[in-house]
């Protein structure tokens, strides 16, 4: 029998940036086996941005955990130090931006190597957009200016990811096509709302604040084709 950690990954349609109840950030807190976790925020595809920082900490020291914030455009830590706080970490919440530009960056500063061995420790990895984007294979993305398929990522998530599936004009239509291309392989379509959480790779949880959100599969079925199926999610309440 392995002694090795579940590995967990959620894909997020919302959080802290986006919703005013917290129902998404305090789900995925849910699935953190420890009484105060440390939660890091990454918000590379940002470029650090300075707004984008106050949210997530005025949004998380409101919780009972122990927020904290890796910034990379003003690097203080050393290779070192840098592995062993990102180990440290219950976990990594990836912000949205440039998909792109992110993978760039982290591969500069050794970023993506360390955030796969915590993830094979037990790290939770999350994030929301192009943090949401970076842990499968390849992305639907408008890192490029016009939306594109971005066929690169971590690939801690097999298959390919589309955020904001309901939301943006021509995600849904752009995505189906790369699938049915080939150009990216199938995957999961998130609209906004939705949290999907995947255990060693699987989907283990699917859940939404809006009643009208949903989570899809879509892979490619023949000849420019696509099979497009909505999974089940439960509905999450609002209870503070």
């Amino acid at each position: 029998m392995s002694d090795s950690p579940e590995r967990h990954l959620a894909l997020l349609g919302g959080g802290f940036s986006t919703d005013d109840d917290g129902l998404l950030d305090d789900w995925m807190l849910g699935h953190v086996r420890t009484s105060r976790p440390k939660v890091c925020f990454v918000p590379t595809a940002s470029g650090d941005a300075p707004a984008y920082i106050e949210q997530f900490l005025t949004a998380f020291q409101a919780r009972d955990c122990e927020p904290s914030v890796l910034s990379l455009f003003r690097r203080e830590l050393d290779d070192d130090a840098l592995r062993t706080f990102l180990l440290s970490q219950d976990v990594v919440y990836v912000g949205g931006g440039n998909t792109a530009n992110l993978l760039a960056v982290w591969r500069t500063h050794g970023v993506d190597r360390m955030l796969c061995e915590a993830y094979d420790r037990g790290t939770l990895l999350c994030g929301i957009s192009a943090g949401a984007n970076c842990w499968a294979e390849g992305s639907h993305t408008d890192s490029f200016g016009p939306l594109t398929f971005l066929p690169d990522g971590l690939g801690l998530l097999s298959g390919s990811v589309c955020p904001h599936y309901d939301s943006e004009p021509g995600r849904r239509s752009s995505y189906r096509a790369a699938v049915a291309t080939g150009s990216l392989s199938g995957g999961w379509a998130l609209e906004d709302g939705v949290g999907a959480l995947f255990t060693d790779g699987l989907l283990a949880d699917a859940v939404t604040r809006s009643p009208r959100a949903r989570l899809y599969r879509v892979e490619r079925d023949g000849d420019l084709g696509v099979d497009e199926r909505a999974m089940p999610c439960r509905a999450l309440v609002e209870t503070r």
